[in-house]
């Protein structure tokens, strides 16, 4: 069990400590849960701190089943589910999703996204969240970023199932965990204190970041 979000945080510090003060490294924080991590890492290892958008692809009877993921530059459908799922509904879903992000993106980054910009090639990239369940969103994410051609992608997450961190590990250059436990039904469940995070929040977050 973590306390907060922040003691997971201070956990995988002290993991990250040999990446400190390198020019070429970069926080990627997958919002919003995991901003208040991504700002604790950052300040204290000294180096920029960033977001990239990502979201699942909710089941049509059950929004909270992840039968796939997407990015600002890509979709990914989890093949157990492709065949349940119709042409109508992903064709309705997905623009849905991808103007949201795209309105996050505006919101977090006081710009339109500009899929032409790398900001993340050749540096190492050290992505954080507070926790992995399916790992498909977060695999989402891995992929938008791998497109720019980054020196190093690193997957640190406090929490992560057991069964789940291999297929994590094919995507990841390196994954960093403070626990893999085998009973695993949410990420909530490993912390005492899980409140949700607001987009004002991570905003506030990154603005703070940039003036450091």
């Amino acid at each position: 069990m973590f306390k907060s979000r922040i003691s997971a945080a201070e956990g995988l510090l002290e993991q990250l400590s040999a990446y400190k003060d390198m020019k070429n490294a970069v926080i990627v924080a997958i919002p919003r849960g995991a901003l208040p991590m991504g700002e604790l890492l950052a300040t204290e290892l000294h180096l920029p701190l960033d977001v990239v958008l990502s979201k699942k692809i909710g089941a049509p009877n059950n929004k909270e089943l992840a039968i796939g993921a997407i990015s600002l530059d890509s979709i990914s459908i989890h093949a157990a589910y492709a065949p349940l799922i119709s042409d109508e509904y992903i064709a309705t879903e997905v623009p849905r999703i991808q103007k949201l992000l795209q309105e996050r993106y505006r919101e977090y980054h006081n710009t339109d996204y500009d899929p032409s910009k790398t900001p993340f090639k050749n540096k190492i990239v050290i992505i954080v969240d507070d926790g992995i369940a399916t790992g498909r969103t977060f695999i989402e994410t891995i992929k938008h970023v791998r497109k720019q051609k980054p020196q190093e992608i690193i997957a640190a997450v406090p929490v992560i199932p057991a069964d789940t961190l291999p297929y994590l590990e094919r995507f990841a250059d390196k994954v960093i965990s403070l626990i893999t436990p085998t009973d695993f039904k949410a990420v909530g469940q490993f912390y005492e204190e899980f409140p949700q995070v607001s987009d004002q929040e991570a905003i506030n977050i990154l603005q703070r970041t940039k003036k450091q």
